[in-house]
């Protein structure tokens, strides 16, 4: 596990649910993951935003994770930006959306590191 650089994080991390913690840990893992395979998304920056983890590259759009009240937790991106647009042209019908804004997980099994790695990487880079 890539060890946290804000205690403030940790600790975030620390008063999720368990269910809620352990899929949001998996899906850290995997936006840690697709950051070093982009040279553009260095140096990743992970930081609270909306009392949430958030992950910020330097010419990205922030990633937040973190619980959701239908769902165990979820992978939030800017709603405002054609990112969860893209993503379901690519991938359609594939996840369970909230709107613009999120993917919606009920357990870590449903995490696919193609298809939400590729989101991500969409993400750390948007403005490239």
């Amino acid at each position: 596990m890539t060890p946290f650089d804000d205690p403030k994080v940790a600790a975030a991390y620390d008063a999720l649910p368990k269910d809620t913690r352990d899929g949001a840990l998996i899906l850290r893992e995997l936006i840690f993951d697709t950051a070093a395979s982009l040279p553009h998304a260095q140096p990743l920056q992970e930081a609270l935003r909306w009392g949430q983890p958030a992950y910020i590259a330097p010419k990205g759009s922030t990633v937040r994770l973190g619980s959701h009240k239908a769902a165990s937790f979820a992978l939030f991106v800017h709603c405002q930006s054609r990112l969860m647009g893209d993503f379901t042209s690519a991938f359609p019908g594939e996840d369970r959306l909230d709107g613009n804004r999120a993917i919606l997980f009920d357990n870590p099994d449903q995490i696919d590191p193609t298809r939400h790695g590729w989101l991500i990487a969409r993400a750390l880079t948007y403005h490239l």
